[in-house]
């Protein structure tokens, strides 16, 4: 059986690369990409706890499923204002959203 540890530094990477993700780039899809690894790394935490904590209730594996479904809201959402703002700027790049006015 793989020990929780392992699932905690799997984690805690995935968490590492979204936050350097979201901080370093400036491309919106990339950002959303890098969001998504954020999420994805408090899914497996919750599975991880849930599994060695207790096996027989499935508390851990809601919340990750709960996660899932928000995250994909989330993405179907930003990509629809990415792709608005690309047609009117022609351009995804964050740094040039703040020009944008009504």
């Amino acid at each position: 059986m793989i020990r929780l540890e392992s699932f905690l530094v799997l984690s805690a990477i995935l968490f590492s690369l979204g936050v350097y993700g979201v901080l370093a780039r400036r491309h919106a899809v990339l950002i959303l990409m890098s969001v998504e690894l954020m999420l994805n790394a408090a899914s497996i935490n919750m599975v991880a706890f849930a599994a060695y904590t207790s096996p027989e209730r499935f508390t851990g594996i809601i919340f990750a499923i709960f996660i899932i479904t928000v995250a994909a809201a989330e993405v179907g959402l930003a990509l629809a204002i990415v792709l608005r703002i690309f047609r009117n700027r022609t351009t995804a790049n964050v740094d040039e959203v703040h020009q944008l006015k009504w």
